[in-house]
């Protein structure tokens, strides 16, 4: 079994799935589920279960739940970090601690990965749906819009950010882009090229900030800014703004819900991603499911090995 995972504050204000009410507690080797349920579909009570699949708890929202939960915070003044785990996000953190507390510490965790919802469903706590940084950039940037919220795009290579602004902008009039950033690689090892970017976005003062750098560089460098906007909801989302601009084309819907972007991807851009995902990350899913299968299988029994539990994240 991993350590145990360190689990962020809950908001009073997260918004429960309708008509999913936890119950019961399994032996402690296996499935776990505790915490209250709520009658309605608005918010739920601290302590709303969240799901722990492949080492990470994450939390069961829809799209929809996010973006409300999001700008629901905004309004309030409150903050935060926003991580989209998928199996290789999962896979490195089984390895190393320190993801773990990383994606652990963030308000906000949802499964970018359907390995992820099909292991939840076998263990009797299914999260609602994949929710994806592609996505988000547009629905959170919509809902942005409509509030008169700035927003901030940082990475991808020169010209890119520029690019996902003005689609982002095209798709949604009214936005406000108070900046874009394309930083060089490793820039976030020069003192002086990271007080440069926070000078940027302190002067800027954004609500939403998109970091496209790939986890974990993108969440080291959340965690290292978060103090200076305390009220700012940073979102790293991996390759969302590069899918924005167009540079990068995106899986169709259909192979997406079907657990089919990753061959897409491997199609397009085979000699970069063969090994990730055919030598790493394709046994990891299949050990996952397998271990989520016995789990149902045979409830309450120390199988060992690969993590699956449904924990409660506590105040």
């Amino acid at each position: 079994m991993t350590d145990p995972i360190p689990t962020a504050a809950l908001d009073p204000a997260f918004p429960a799935r309708p008509g999913r009410v936890p119950a019961g507690q399994a032996g402690s080797a296996g499935p776990v589920v505790t915490g209250t349920g709520v009658a309605d579909a608005g918010v739920a009570e601290a302590g709303t279960n969240r799901v722990g699949v492949g080492g990470v708890l994450l939390d069961p929202f829809t799209e929809a739940q996010v973006v409300a939960h999001i700008m629901a915070a905004l309004e309030r003044g409150e903050g935060g970090h926003l991580v989209t785990p998928n199996v290789d996000i999962c896979r490195a953190a089984a390895r190393d601690p320190s993801l773990r507390t990383l994606i652990g510490a963030a308000e906000l965790a949802v499964a970018d990965g359907m390995p992820l919802v099909w292991a939840s469903r076998l263990l009797g706590c299914p999260l609602p749906e994949r929710v994806t940084g592609a996505d988000l950039i547009w629905s959170l940037t919509g809902a942005a819009a409509s509030r008169g919220l700035p927003v901030y795009l940082i990475g991808g290579p020169p010209g890119v950010a520029e690019a996902a602004r003005d689609a982002l902008c095209g798709r949604h009039p009214g936005l406000v882009v108070a900046g874009v950033h394309a930083p060089p690689y490793g820039f976030e090892t020069s003192p002086v090229a990271l007080a440069e970017m926070r000078g940027r976005l302190v002067a800027a003062r954004p609500s939403l900030v998109f970091v496209g750098l790939g986890f974990p560089r993108q969440d080291r460098l959340i965690a290292a800014l978060r103090a200076d906007l305390p009220g700012t909801w940073f979102v790293g989302c991996g390759a969302a703004i590069a899918f924005a601009a167009g540079s990068v084309r995106r899986a169709p819907g259909w192979m997406g819900d079907h657990g089919l972007e990753w061959l897409f991807r491997l199609i397009s851009e085979p000699h970069r991603l063969a090994r990730r995902y055919l030598v790493d990350d394709l046994p990891f899913a299949l050990r996952l499911l397998t271990s989520a299968l016995l789990h149902r299988a045979l409830p309450g029994r120390d199988l060992g090995g690969h993590e699956v539990s449904v924990r409660r994240r506590v105040r």
